[in-house]
């Protein structure tokens, strides 16, 4: 399993836009196959800045979510709302301590 991480930057009129998109989604793209988790979070000191965190079992399961029609959907209405250039990390979780 790894972890996705993708940063994103609004700008302050598209906020609720994108946070209409999202939640309209987020159910698809949680079961979207070999998605194991999805979270949202907004910066504490910048709320233009969002990230999300999703677990997916493989790279090729991000991959064939990448190239699907949900993610093409949900991206092409995102990415009119950036303000600046999103960023995204695919990382190997190590550990989680509870």
């Amino acid at each position: 399993m790894f972890v996705r991480i993708v940063k994103m930057g609004f700008h302050e009129e598209n906020i609720d836009k994108f946070l209409t998109n999202f939640n309209e989604n987020k159910a698809k793209i949680r079961n979207f196959e070999g998605c194991k988790f999805l979270e949202l979070y907004r910066d504490k000191h910048n709320p233009n800045i969002f990230f999300t965190y999703s677990y997916w079992e493989s790279e090729t399961d991000l991959e064939r979510y990448r190239q699907s029609e949900l993610f093409i959907n949900v991206w092409n209405k995102t990415k009119l709302l950036f303000s600046t250039k999103p960023e995204a990390w695919s990382v190997d979780k190590l550990e989680t301590l509870k």
